[in-house]
């Protein structure tokens, strides 16, 4: 990384690895830690920390004796996407109630961490709305996605 991100490095370089995931670029086996050390130009715990938020996302596992890979079967799509997709899923209109972090973490399998993460990005998207001691609501609808 030639210069330091306002959003988190290992956060860009998560993102990096999801899109790779994703475009099918890496199917299994990721590269080791000190392979991606270099690529990335970063240390060690940069890449660690990367890795931990795909591992809670249910995107990677840590398999002893091999390293990191791309988690068996399961959805692939990001937690922000599949947590947005709860919204048309569960036919929620402006103004419902969204559910709750416990719910989420049961339903993705997921840490709370992971889940706060998601409907902070949410919110910052304009998706959901906080109001202290009620909980989430459903501030707007998700643009329908244009598949090709």
């Amino acid at each position: 990384m030639s210069e330091a991100s306002p959003r988190g490095t290992y956060l860009v370089i998560s993102e990096a690895l999801r899109k790779g995931i994703g475009d099918g670029e890496i199917v299994d086996a990721l590269p080791s830690e000190a392979d991606l050390v270099r690529s990335h130009g970063v240390s060690r715990n940069t890449i660690r920390r990367a890795l931990k938020v795909l591992e809670a996302e249910g995107i990677l596992e840590s398999a002893p004796g091999i390293g990191w890979r791309v988690a068996r079967g399961g959805d692939r799509r990001s937690l922000v996407e599949r947590m947005t997709d709860v919204i048309t899923e569960d036919s929620l209109a402006v103004g419902d109630t969204y559910p709750s972090e416990a719910k989420l973490c049961e339903r993705f399998g997921v840490s709370r961490t992971a889940v706060r993460r998601a409907i902070a990005q949410m919110e910052g998207t304009g998706l959901l709305d906080t109001v202290h001691g009620k909980g989430r609501t459903v501030r707007a609808l998700p643009t329908p996605k244009v598949r090709s």
